[in-house]
């Protein structure tokens, strides 16, 4: 017998309706869930997927009215129509729509919007309309929730409303203030900015770092027939040591003969009975952070393997979920599975690793929006030993296996024992530490990072007081005190969640747009600022210092979170918000860009201009010696120049120090084999480039170079390679117009009909194939960036007169700017993304003008009487190519 073929929903619905039958329609935001959980219910049951959120805010001015009371516009693309047209005509055939989206804010406001959609498109006349929250992708959790449902809880859609239109306000308001004052700068968001200038003080700490001197003594201590354990010097000549007491080799030498020379003993022993206590089960954040410490997953992978168990894998020929909403901030477990996992306990390890009563947790977040259980199994029947997982899921699932089953086992219980050893005339005080595990407890199961070491069997003998002991092998070790570390994901997570600063369910795409934006960068699991990063920083805290306070953003957080209790109203919230941040904005824009940099230059001057060694003046440039030095600002990015230009042209790269300025001397790399002509490496304004021949009349072809190629690096094969730029990588296979490649402001791009597509370095440009290139241009198109897009590449406001948006777009001729039916060319010499209201507004001015020059022109030509010959003109041609036709 064959195997049965699927059937499409589309069939079943046209089959209902053909027969008349009714059915419950139920929503949910995958397609993975919805063929788990139509399993679940059964025939009288359809479940379609939304695919996430319906519909958004549209990328341009005026998404947002504040003028309007905060009114919103939305818009829905073309793949949410496609969706929604599918749930409109199953919705024909049924009696009840049933919104069983994610239990958390976001879940809520997806189906609001959805019920948005289908009130306009009066679609859910005489419909009953239940909303449906489940924990748990299982066959109990889905019919018991079926079983209880609700009305839409409207105090989640407003939080998410007013969260939505802050994020969308600070972003629209604040970005254009950006790319005026501080051109290279991308753009700037609520949480974000805060997020980027936690990583951008960190990283003056750093620099800012006096590393000091300090020495510890450590002795190998014997007693009679005992083993040898070592104990570190705590007190000398009878006070107690300070971390930098022993600052220098001669002190600690000096202590190290001093204990050599004592006669030792034992002044007394403590021994210490500790329990520890199992951590609770993992909520969003902490699963986050021992992800990243255990598994080296960023927060990103972490989420989306948490996704995967959460929807279900496939047990047995059927689709199971294996572990609870994964976006929650609670601790706490429902009673029946706290009953499972004891059981598995018992079952598995013994009544010893059983407490006598269940551990009850409780939850220390101030915000109530979330999910409400910890982040568990299913089942706890379900070890990861039975399943047959593999990759990212197996690591996961056995993390959270082991720390929620872990947290309902007993304590760890650890012997500590202390004994300080001392001469007589107490002139010498050693003490040893050691700890010993006397029963593992949940131990046995999970040990938190960081928490490793306290379970370490250090085993010390059976001494008493009095007992006479030798001190062998006497040692004194040189210490340098180092600087913070750089924040890692984890470190990251748990410093914003210590702040208040965004929630849980918001921290991977915080750190993703951080990187996406190019702000910060992740080298070996720590991250780094880059220079625009800490000019933006340096800016938001010059210009906008409350909105970047890290207990301004946590209050406002909070504020948030009265909304989702109903304590607060939220247009009363950006109410009060708007007439603020608004005014601060119109404060600035009498701001020139030389003020800007004025200030930038004494907030930032500690880093960019540090104390030369021979006792100059910080800012006197070190080329001409009579020029201050000042940042600058380019298309391609800050930089550090001579007020004396174009005298002067030194310059160095942003974030350079002093003392490693590029070189000022232009020198000859070689001879380009196919033009004869010199190729230079010169030092400009704007930074290092190469320079095809001569300075001539027109101006000789012009590269700049990458930032991952340094001025040293060059030679000839480089410099050849730079100024081969375009390059053509070849006809695109749908269409066949030609792939481009080539280096621009923000790195090395690939280029088709409007459609520009980044590359991860410059080597890459060199080497990308056209199958490569196809499939990014694709990725790109894919998430909104191609010519189909409604998207701008840049928003630059409203016309002063008419108060309509005026937007750089992007053409098949290149970029140009929008102003209601005008299209004004950008000057080739001009990027888009360089391009200001003022620069806009003059060539929307030139291409008025121009446009009014024809006008004026046109009935004069009417009037001649030559006039009328036109059309027999046009004929001529016509009848001659008639027969080329023909052929």
């Amino acid at each position: 017998m064959g195997a049965v073929p699927s059937i499409s929903p589309k069939f079943l619905i046209g089959l209902a309706s053909k027969f008349g039958v009714k059915m419950n329609l139920v929503i949910v935001e995958s397609p993975a869930k919805a063929k788990t959980i139509e399993k679940y219910l059964g025939k009288d049951y359809k479940v379609l997927a939304s695919f996430g959120h319906v519909r958004d805010l549209p990328s341009k001015t005026g998404s947002v009215r504040p003028d309007e009371d905060f009114a919103m516009d939305w818009a829905v693309d073309t793949k949410s129509k496609t969706r929604i047209n599918d749930i409109v005509k199953a919705l024909k055939n049924a009696d009840k729509l049933i919104l069983a989206t994610d239990p958390d804010r976001e879940g809520e406001a997806i189906s609001w919007h959805l019920l948005e959609v289908l009130n306009k498109k009066k679609a859910l006349k005489d419909k009953q309309v239940e909303r449906v929250v489940f924990n748990a992708i299982t066959k109990k959790s889905v019919t018991d929730a079926i079983k209880s449902p609700r009305e839409l809880d409207m105090e989640l859609v407003h939080a998410y409303l007013a969260r939505r239109a802050l994020d969308y306000l600070v972003g629209f308001t604040l970005s254009p203030v950006l790319w005026r004052k501080l051109p290279g700068a991308r753009s700037a968001g609520r949480v974000q900015s805060v997020c980027l200038r936690l990583i951008c003080e960190r990283e003056t700490e750093i620099e800012q770092f006096v590393s000091e001197e300090y020495w510890s003594v450590a002795a190998n201590i014997t007693a009679a027939k005992e083993k040898p354990f070592p104990a570190n010097l705590v007190s000398l000549n009878g006070e107690k040591l300070k971390k930098f007491t022993l600052n220098n080799e001669t002190l600690a030498h000096g202590a190290r003969d001093t204990i050599k020379a004592a006669s030792l003993s034992v002044s007394s022993i403590e021994a210490k009975p500790v329990r520890r206590n199992p951590q609770p089960p993992f909520t969003t954040s902490t699963l986050q952070q021992e992800a990243s410490r255990k598994l080296g997953f960023s927060s990103t992978r972490t989420m989306q393997t948490a996704q995967k168990l959460y929807e279900g894998v496939d047990i047995g020929g059927e689709t199971v979920g294996l572990i609870t909403y994964m976006r929650t901030d609670g601790v706490s477990m429902v009673g029946e599975a706290i009953s499972e996992a004891r059981s598995t306990i018992e079952n598995k390890y013994g009544k010893k690793y059983l407490p006598s009563s269940a551990r009850v947790y409780k939850t220390k977040a101030k915000n109530a929006q979330e999910a409400h259980e910890a982040i568990r199994p299913t089942s706890f029947t379900r070890s990861p030993d039975s399943l047959s997982l593999s990759g990212d899921q197996a690591k996961l699932y056995q993390l959270i296996w082991n720390r929620a089953t872990a947290s309902q086992m007993s304590s760890a219980e650890i012997e500590r024992t202390t004994i300080t050893i001392e001469d007589k005339a107490k002139t010498v005080g050693l003490r040893a530490t050691g700890s010993v595990v006397r029963f593992d407890g949940f131990l046995t199961l999970y040990v938190e990072s960081g928490s490793e070491k306290d379970g370490n069997n250090v085993l010390l003998p059976a001494l008493k007081a009095g007992d006479m002991v030798v001190a062998d092998k006497v040692e004194a070790e040189q210490h340098f005190t180092q600087p913070p570390p750089r924040f890692s994901e984890a470190s990251m997570v748990k410093r914003m969640e210590e702040l208040g600063i965004g929630r849980p369910s918001t921290y991977a795409s915080i750190l993703k747009v951080l990187q996406d934006r190019g702000y910060v960068t992740l080298d070996k699991r720590r991250f780094i600022p880059d220079d625009k990063g800490r000019l933006v920083v340096a800016f938001l805290e010059e210009f906008f210092t409350k909105y970047v306070e890290y207990d301004y953003t946590a209050d406002l957080e909070e504020r948030l979170d009265l909304v989702s209790d109903g304590k607060l109203e939220w247009k009363q919230l950006l109410f009060n918000f708007w007439d603020g941040f608004s005014a601060h904005v119109d404060g600035t824009k009498e701001l020139r860009v030389t003020q800007v940099l004025d200030a930038l230059n004494v907030a930032l001057g500690p880093m960019v201009f540090p104390e030369n060694e021979d006792g100059t003046p910080p800012r006197q440039c070190p080329s001409c010696k009579k020029g201050e030095l000042s940042l600058k600002v380019s298309r391609f990015g800050a930089f550090v120049g001579c007020s004396d230009y174009p005298e002067c042209k030194y310059t160095r790269p942003f974030g350079q120090k002093g003392g490693e300025a590029a070189p000022s001397e232009d020198k000859v790399l070689g001879v380009d084999p196919d033009t004869g002509l010199d190729v230079w490496l010169k030092n400009g304004r704007y930074g290092p480039y190469v320079q095809l021949g001569e300075e001539t009349k027109p101006k000789p072809k012009r590269t700049s170079l990458p930032k991952t190629w340094p001025y040293d690096s060059m030679d000839l094969f480089k410099g050849l390679k730079l100024l081969s730029l375009p390059r053509q990588i070849g006809e695109h296979p749908e269409d066949g117009k030609m792939i481009t490649g080539s280096l621009g402001r923000f790195g090395p791009y690939i280029l088709h009909a409007g459609t520009y597509a980044n590359l991860p370095d410059i080597d890459e440009m060199f080497e990308v194939g056209i199958n490569r290139a196809v499939t990014l241009l694709a990725e790109k198109r894919a998430k909104g960036g191609g010519r189909g897009s409604a998207s701008a590449l840049k928003e630059l406001g409203d016309h002063p007169d008419t108060k309509k948006p005026i937007r750089v777009m992007s053409g098949r001729y290149g970029p140009y700017v929008k102003y209601e039916k005008i299209n004004a060319t950008i000057p080739k010499s001009v990027a888009p993304e360089d391009v200001t209201l003022e620069m806009a507004l003059e060539y929307i001015a030139a291409k008025q003008a121009k446009a009014g020059t024809k006008k004026k022109k046109a009935p004069a030509k009417k009037k001649k009487p030559a006039a009328k010959k036109k059309p027999a003109a046009k004929k001529k041609p016509v009848k001659k190519k008639a027969p080329t036709k023909t052929k």
